[in-house]
Formats: structure tokens, sequence, C-alpha cells
């Protein structure tokens, strides 16, 4: 179940300091309280965050080798040499690749630029080097955002008769290239370290041809974002002014993929630019991009704007089918562990970090997916937070035959014989390493809305822009019951709280559980939107999160989704599961059971079902863990799992996504307690559908379940049974999100099987 929890707590003294320093910088105390829980503890540290800008740009000329790179490359020009820019696939590298093509040529140095393809490999490599000298015979190449780690390339290229500039960001490695290198991770008068490779190249500019060098800050921005480096220090300047740029004067070779009405911001740049130049390397055409962002001619701009484009979405429908695929491989697999390990011939290496992030997402442990080369798996590892994916490859380095990254993100080959053995000692040192609770989901929080929102703290949220790594967007908790709720489109929803207006994108699958009154909490981030002049304050809704027991503040809920159940048609016979059975199923390590109840008794049938997370209406987790599902909605989306456990007695189930499901029903199950308490006096039922036929048109709601919650009733439970009754007698229908009376229809109520059944079931 997910947890939430503070992003930080302070003691009394440090609040008392947070207190100190929010007068000091004129803030409300909420805002320092964020900054100083996230590191910014000082007055001028507060307004150094608090106001980003070109003038905290660090002197590129405290970084180690730059003196030495410039002298260098001023001999270049000077002499007329023949250079030769080495950059990466990614956005990163096509960026910092563009950024020190443009400073040369400002500096009077018309360079070559090559880019290696995915399917070369990362850095620099003797193959393509050769190429290289070959078609331009440099004599001096300048690496960018690679080759820290390429000491005997570079060996090589000096062999070759050239000079070599390694400009990197990347972590050092044991052995350093034999040659001027510049890194914010040396240990030198640069007080920053968290440059992107772009980064870097942004100050060998600004070294090269000063202040004149800033017109590069839009792609040093584009690329400090997608490279996903924390946006704190240096960095959030660089952002900062490179978002300003990018929306006064964005430049035409990436104009296209921006809408002209919104302005850009960080999330902008993660979501909709950067996906469309690390497409083109993921899809084997990085120079697509680079000649992009070196093109003049608007015709060809926009085709190869296009080309990015359909790259992306050729890119997304690989990565949802291998996604798709790496699901069914765990669904089969049955028992993941503690760390989730997935080989397949046929995947592209391209795809599988992006895949295994989104395993990571939803399945709350680390993934490492491999594609088969030969004898070799190449493997692409991801992991969630606190748990250290690098020190557990580390600590299994003997069956693993190279590896290299950090804590969240990992490359790794094995060879096909040591895959299982990699496997087994990963997940032992997962267990012996990190509790249970280490892998529930965790959302952090940086406040809880009791009452009316705080104005001037919601402006002063919107100068802690831009949001990313490093610098997360900060998410506050409102407790609710029940929530009118209005449809916005095909799957969005606008909730109606005394607090806050919120807006919930993509929430419709949770409009039941908003809806009941089950006591929930609400993690929203402030928005504020100005049309026509007046400033809007809204929460958008990122989670919803209630207490696993909440079912039991919930028996109007359960029973009137239960009645919803039993009113549609019999789903045929379902295998009976001996409660023994289910019972391992409920101690078992193997992931994927789902059991289904409606009331308390249901749970306690089984033993050891008690102890599981529950879930009511959909399940809340994305995984599929073991878990209790309360009262299923009919589109509740069940596909992952591999089998579901049905705990109470049940006419039909009414369930859209079974596809691949083993649906059981436990021996000795029973119907809900709560169906004694309806009536099935003919009397009752015949005044229920006189006050529907008599009042047509006036019942809002596409199900019974919907116009039961639209419209007060005395009894609800007793107008949703009577409902359904009618609903099987063909007496009453729904057309267009409506309850419509079908006039003229008779029958008995002994034809419906509902009533059978509960008449049954009080008659014992």
């Amino acid at each position: 179940m997910k947890r939430i929890v503070p992003e930080f707590t302070l003691s009394e003294e440090q609040l008392n300091t947070v207190r100190t320093l929010a007068r000091e910088c004129n803030l409300c105390e909420e805002t320092v309280r964020i900054l100083y829980g996230r590191g910014i503890r000082d007055k001028d540290a507060v307004n150094k965050f608090m106001s980003p800008s070109k003038s905290h740009f660090i002197s590129p000329f405290n970084m180690s080798g730059m003196r030495q790179a410039v002298d260098l490359i001023t001999t270049a020009r000077d002499e007329g040499w023949v250079v030769l820019v080495y950059g990466d696939y990614d956005a990163d590298g096509i960026c910092a690749s563009t950024i020190m093509r443009g400073a040369l040529r400002d500096f009077g140095i018309e360079p070559f630029v090559v880019v290696p393809e995915r399917k070369d490999g990362y850095g620099l490599s003797n193959e393509l080097i050769d190429r290289v000298f070959d078609e331009y015979f440099p004599q001096l190449v300048i690496t960018v955002d690679c080759g820290i780690s390429c000491a005997e390339q570079v060996e090589y290229i000096k062999e070759l008769g050239a000079e070599v500039i390694v400009t990197d960001h990347h972590e050092l490695p044991d052995k350093i290239p034999d040659c001027i290198c510049i890194n914010p991770k040396f240990n030198d008068d640069y007080i920053y370290d968290n440059l992107c490779g772009a980064g870097v190249a942004f100050k060998v500019g600004c070294a090269l041809n000063g202040d004149s060098g800033y017109k590069y800050l839009d792609y040093a921005a584009i690329a400090t974002v997608a490279d996903s480096v924390p946006l704190t220090g240096e960095n959030r300047d660089i952002v900062y002014e490179g978002l300003k740029l990018i929306n006064e004067r964005p430049a035409k070779n990436y104009a296209q993929f921006l809408s002209k009405q919104d302005t850009v911001t960080s999330q902008t740049l993660a979501f909709t630019l950067a996906p469309k130049i690390n497409a083109a390397g993921r899809m084997n055409d990085a120079k697509a991009a680079l000649e992009l962002f070196a093109e003049r001619d608007e015709n060809k701009i926009i085709e190869l704007s296009n080309r990015l484009s359909e790259y992306n979405v050729a890119r997304q429908k690989c990565c949802d089918e291998l996604y798709a695929d790496a699901k069914r491989m765990i669904r089969e697999k049955g028992s993941c562990g503690r760390i989730i390990l997935l080989c397949n011939e046929n995947w592209n290496s391209g795809f599988v970090g992006i895949v295994a992030a989104r395993i990571v997402d939803e399945f709350s442990r680390p993934a490492i997916l491999f594609v088969k080369r030969g004898d070799t798996l190449k493997g692409s590892a991801r992991s969630i937070d606190g748990v250290n994916v690098f020190e557990a490859l580390k600590a299994c380095s003997q069956y693993i035959s190279e590896f290299g990254g950090h804590s969240q993100a990992a490359g790794v080959n094995v060879t096909e014989d040591n895959f299982e053995n990699l496997e087994r000692a990963l997940d032992e040192y997962m267990r012996s390493n990190y509790s249970e609770e280490d892998f529930a989901p965790v959302i952090f929080i940086n406040g809880t809305l009791d009452g009316a929102y705080n104005q001037k703290f919601v402006k002063e949220l919107e100068l802690l822009e831009p949001f990313g790594v490093g610098n997360r967007r900060p998410l506050f908790a409102v407790e609710e019951t029940a929530l009118p709720t209005k449809r916005i489109k095909s799957t969005h929803l606008s909730l109606k709280s005394d607090k806050l207006e919120l807006m919930y994108f993509g929430g419709l699958k949770h409009k039941k559980l908003l809806e009941s009154e089950i006591s929930k909490r609400l993690v929203f981030e402030y928005n504020v939107s100005v049309f026509r002049g007046k400033e809007t304050v809204k929460g958008f809704v990122r989670d919803v999160v209630y207490d696993k027991r909440a079912f039991i503040s919930a028996s109007e809920e359960l029973a009137l989704s239960y009645l919803e159940t039993l009113s549609c048609e019999s789903s045929g016979n379902i295998p009976v599961l001996p409660i023994s059975k289910a019972a391992d199923f409920a101690a078992s390590e193997e992931e994927g059971t789902v059991f289904i109840a409606w009331d308390e008794n249901g749970l306690n049938l089984v033993s050891g079902v008690k102890n599981l997370d529950c879930n009511i209406f959909v399940p809340s987790l994305r995984s599929f863990s073991k878990t209790v599902l309360f009262a299923p909605s009919a589109d509740a989306d069940l596909n992952g799992f591999k089998r579901a456990i049905i705990l109470n007695e049940t006419f039909g189930m009414r369930l859209e996504n079974l596809n691949g499901v083993e649906v059981y029903k436990v021996q000795g199950a029973e119907y809900p307690s709560f169906l004694n308490e309806l009536s099935c006096e003919r009397d009752e039922l015949l005044s229920i559908f006189a006050h529907f036929a008599n009042n047509t048109g006036a019942f809002e709601g596409g199900t019974v379940y919907e116009v039961v919650k639209n419209h007060s009733f005395a009894n609800p439970l007793q107008t949703a049974f009577a409902l359904s009754v009618f609903v099987q007698l063909g007496l009453i229908a729904f057309d267009s999100g409506s309850l419509r009376v079908n006039k003229g229809v008779k029958s008995k109520l002994e034809n419906s099987e509902l009533y059978n059944i509960v008449k049954g079931v009080k008659n014992g």
C-alpha cells in the first residue's frame, strides 16, 4: 500500500531558524521550510535560489584544464587545423555537439561534427575513430559528453597524429585519459559538479567567446533537463535563463515541437522536446537530430522535425510492445522476488532502459531488462528511491562481465549461463540489505491543507521553478470523504471540495472512490492559471491514498457495488478452490493473486488474506503483487493478475478486463451479510418502481450505482436492489446517461435471478 510521508522532518530548533529566515527574506514560513529541508539554509542561499540568474554563473576558468583547452583551440584556429567534435547519440550529446559547434564557429573555426549511432556503442570506439580519420583526418578532436572513460581510445587518436581535448561530466574512472580533460567532477576551484555534457560544452563556449556564449543557453537548458541532472546550483541558473530564451525567441530548429500558446517550462522540455531528440538516437538516426539543430533552410527544418516526431511515435509504439511483453513474462514467471530480471533476444537495446523504468514504477522494485546478443546479455538497470542498484551489482560482481552507472541506473552485461546466478544473488542481496517496507511506494509531501490555502504561499511556490531532479515539485495532501465529481472530457474529473477547487487528470477510474464516504487523502500540487487577467488557484490531484482497512466504514458502497455484480448475467460456472489451496496462494511468495471480497466474512474465510494490502473498487497500486480487492468496479483492470480468487458467493463477475486471468471461487464462500438487510416484499419494491415511473427522465446516471449515488433516497441499498431487479426484468433501462422506464413491460419478480438469490439468502 502506498504511504504518504513528509519529505523531511525538522526539529524545533530548525523550525526556529526557518521562522527567522522567513522574516529576513520576506517569505512565507512554509516556503522557507521547503527550501531548508532541501539544504538551502542561509539568507544568501535562499535569495540566490529564489532569484536564479546568469549573474550567478561560475567562471569557466575555475575548471581545471579550461585555460589549456582555450590555448590549444586558439592555436588550432590560428594555424588552420582540422577540428572535429565527437559527441553522443542522446539529447545531452546532441545538444552538447550543437553548442560546441556553434562556439567554435563563433571563435573562427568551422569544425566537423560526428555523433555515433546507438549501434556503435557509447563513447569513443576505435572502429568509428578509423572511419573519422579516413574521412576527415582531424588534427584536433574535442569530445563532448563522453571520453573521460576512454583512455585507450584517446591514446589511439594521439597515435594517429591528433591532439585531444576531452569535455565530459560523467564519474571519473581510475585511469584518466592522457590529454587535456575538462570535467566538473575534478577536485578543483569549480564549486559545482553536476553539470551535464552540454553544460560543460556551454562553459567551454563561454571561455572562448565570453558572454556571447550565452546565446546557446537554450540548448544547455534542454540537455540539462533531458539528462536528469539535479536542477540545483548552476544547473538551476542555466535552465532558468535557457527557458527565458526559449519563451522569448525560440530557435526555428526546435520551435516545431513547442506549442505557440503555452509557456515552456522544464516539464515541457522533459516530456515534449527531449523525447523527440532522444528518439532519433534510439532509432539509430542520431545524425537526424544533429542535422536539425544545424539546419537553416526552413523546409528542411520542417522535414527533419517531422522525421523526429515520427521516430518518437515509433519509439512509443515499440516501448509499449516491449512493455506488454515484459509484463506478460512477469505474469508467467509468477514470482519476481525483490528484483525483476527479464531477458529477450528480440528486444531493442535502445528501449530496455525506458521500459525498465516503467516496470520499476509499476512494480515498486528494481528491474534489469536484458537483450541477448550471442552469448552475452546486455542489460539496463533502473531502481526505486532508497535502493542502490549499483551497490547491489557491485556485491554480485562475480557473476557480471561488465557494469557501470550509479545508484538509480546502470548498464550491466552478463554471460547467458550466469543469468540465473545473478538473479538469485541480487534477490538475496536485496532481502539481506533492505526491509519489505523499503519496497513500499512512498509519496513525499510538503504539507497538509487543513483549511483555506495561503494565496501568498501558492504564489511563492511558482518561484521555486524550474522543477526537476533535485528540486521536485512540492506536493500536499488534503483529507476528504465524499466529493461530488464532474466528468471532464474522456477521463478527467473536476472535484468539488470546500477547501480548494481540484482537477484530477485521468482520474475517472477513481470516480467511485472519490464519491464514496470512505476517508481518503488526496495528494495534489498547486497550480495558478491566469485567464483574462484573473488568477485562479487549483489543485491538480496526483494520487489518492486511503487506509487499507477503510472498507469497514464503507459497507454501503461495498453493498451497492456488489449488487451491480449480482445484477449482471451469470458468468458461468466458476471453478471452486479448496480453502487450503487459497491459503497456500495467500502465503506463497508468488505474485499475481488478487482476492476479491465484499464483506469481512469473506476476508476471514481464508487464513493469511487479512494480512494482505487491501484496495477498494480498483487496484490502487499499479503492480500485481498479492492484494485484496473489495467490491471491484466493472471497469477494474485486473488483466495483469495471474489469478482472481473470489471470497464471497456471487452469481456473476461483471469485470471487463479478465483476459488470461484464472478465476476461482473459494469453497464455502457465502453471500455477504448485508443481503439480509434487504426487503423482498412485493409492496415495497412496487412503491420504489412507482416512484421512478412517476418521475421518468429525472434520474441521471448510466448505472444503478450512479443513479443511487447521484440522488437522495431514504434507503439507498434497498433502492439499488429494487432497481437491479427491475433491470433484470426489463422494466427499466439506461439510455444516454439517465434511467428510462420501459412502459408496458410486465414480469413477475420471480423471473429475476437476483430477487431469487436475495430471497433465498433471507430464508436461510
